[in-house]
């Protein structure tokens, strides 16, 4: 017992003591510190492949835009849809893409005829909407000499089309 209070009396004792002390504390604290710089890292890594993830949709969005923005643009250069005969002109355009749909799938005819039509009304929509370019099948018969309607005639795809037009060429 007497050396336990020889030892405890000691002040290299008291000095050993503090010193662990104070190393447990700092190992205590490095610990902790280490735990917290994990989580902010893991945190950052998220952060950064959120913003990454938003970044490439962003980019996607505004190269649609882009081409959105195109398309507007040539429509409105080549002009808006308001007097009457650009107005006949997009219904003659919405039944030619109806015919042709309707030459390649003929079964049923009423029914997809009118499927044909909707699908090419939706079409012209979304070529006035800008969401795709501008395509037009009947533009090339209307502009020009009469040179270039016989090529654009000559040039069709389906007999019917090509009678259907001489027919009407010879009316006029």
């Amino acid at each position: 017992m007497e050396f336990l209070t020889t030892v405890l009396k000691h002040p290299f004792f008291w000095g050993l003591m503090l010193g662990l002390f104070l190393c447990v504390v700092s190992v205590w604290s490095h610990i902790k510190t280490k735990v917290e710089l994990k989580r902010l890292k893991n945190h950052l890594s998220d952060k950064m492949e959120l913003e990454a993830d938003k970044l490439s949709s962003m980019k996607g969005e505004i190269e649609s835009l882009k081409k959105e923005n195109e398309n507007m643009r040539v429509k409105v250069q080549t002009g808006k849809i308001e007097d009457s005969a650009q107005a006949l002109e997009r219904e003659l355009e919405i039944f030619a893409r109806a015919e042709k749909a309707m030459v390649l799938n003929a079964p049923g005819f009423a029914q997809a005829w009118e499927n044909a039509k909707e699908k090419s009304e939706n079409e012209i929509r979304e070529e006035e909407a800008g969401k795709s370019p501008v395509k037009r099948m009947f533009r090339k018969f209307f502009k020009g000499n009469g040179s270039d309607e016989q090529k654009s005639i000559d040039s069709s795809s389906s007999g019917e089309e090509r009678a259907a037009l001489m027919t009407s060429d010879e009316d006029n």
